[in-house]
């Protein structure tokens, strides 16, 4: 069989979603790892922070694309 699969647009924003969200988990790790450390370099630490809002809104934008408007 040679069947090729394709992803529905909502399969391939909820994988991006998911891709996001786990990149989002890294850098809170890597934040928090650096953040203990008692020699933080506030600079890294500040693009981090910077990285990660970013993600976040990434995030937000993409499960708006997935939540239906209701209109009441």
């Amino acid at each position: 069989m040679n069947a090729q699969y394709e992803m529905s647009p909502e399969e391939i924003t909820r994988a991006r979603l998911e891709v996001l969200r786990r990149e989002h988990r890294d850098l809170d790790e890597a934040i928090a790892a650096l953040a203990s450390q008692s020699l933080t370099h506030s600079l890294t630490l500040q693009r981090l922070k910077k990285q990660k809002l970013a993600l976040k809104d990434r995030i937000a934008r993409l499960e708006d694309e997935l939540t239906p408007d209701i209109i009441a």
